[in-house]
């Protein structure tokens, strides 16, 4: 990326958003082409998170290359950068991919490269697994999938004294559905959660790069909407629709949006 320099990691005061209000705002990476969805998750990030709108800037990969949507990409003015999830599966065989799939897989690289050289915050949700596992030589399959719905997930010692995960409790409920994920954590990662379908549900690379397998931005509604969109895309039987949906209708899933909530604060630039 023209323009990258090293970055400077410099926080405000520790607190929440509302009270440390990020000069530089976070940049949001999308690749949902369903324009419902990808705007749903936009509104879930900015809602867990506490930004504004002009706090986080998003952009839509699968729409145009990173170059034309922001020409000479500079991460040094970014916060931090967030990466959504995907209707993509990164283990599919080449052939099986779309030229927009192989573009912006080939994107992603590119950028993952230049967060982890400048060391910038970075947080993947679901797809970021994949994304930052792959980058980091972690090896993705189908083995440890898990449909549409919940699961019961557990941090690690790690998990509870890493300062991303303040706050939430040692087992929480979440919203999860992949087809693809982590066999075991790339070399030198920290796995800070896991389920009992999944052993990497949660990672850091070095200091400030996370990715989480579950959906930290889903609520109740979004889920279902979500669901609805993806009914025939793999993630559970189509015809299982109506009792997935009521599954999750009555799930209690609160705590993962804090993790957002953390990030934001955390990495907030002065």
């Amino acid at each position: 990326m023209r323009g990258s320099r090293p970055y400077s990691l410099t926080v405000c005061v520790a607190g929440s958003v509302g009270h440390a209000r990020p000069v530089k705002p976070f940049l949001l990476v999308a690749t949902r082409a369903d324009d419902a969805v990808a705007n749903a998750e936009y509104r879930a990030i900015l809602r867990f998170s506490g930004l504004s709108a002009t706090e986080l800037v998003r952009v839509r990969l699968e729409a145009a290359s990173l170059d034309v949507l922001v020409p000479g990409l500079d991460l040094g003015g970014y916060s931090g950068v967030i990466l959504g999830g995907s209707p993509f599966t990164s283990s599919d065989p080449p052939a099986q991919k779309s030229p927009v799939q192989m573009r912006v897989e080939g994107e992603l690289e590119r950028l993952i490269r230049e967060v982890l050289r400048f060391d910038v915050p970075f947080l993947g949700a679901c797809y970021g697994v994949s994304t930052l596992g792959r980058y980091l030589g972690g090896v993705i399959d189908p083995r440890f999938a898990e449909p549409a719905g919940t699961a019961l997930v557990s941090l690690t010692a790690a998990g509870l004294a890493d300062p991303l995960l303040t706050g939430l409790p040692e087992t929480f409920l979440a919203f999860v559905g992949h087809k693809e994920a982590l066999r075991a954590p790339p070399p030198g990662a920290t796995v800070l959660a896991r389920s009992a379908a999944c052993p990497v549900q949660m990672f850091r690379a070095g200091e400030h790069q996370y990715a989480t397998q579950f959906h930290p931005e889903l609520s109740v509604p979004d889920t279902i909407e979500r669901m609805r969109a993806y009914q025939h895309c793999g993630y559970f039987r189509p015809d299982e629709l109506d009792l997935a949906i009521e599954q999750v209708r009555v799930a209690v899933v609160t705590w993962p949006a804090r993790i957002l909530t953390n990030f934001a604060a955390r990495y907030a630039a002065c």
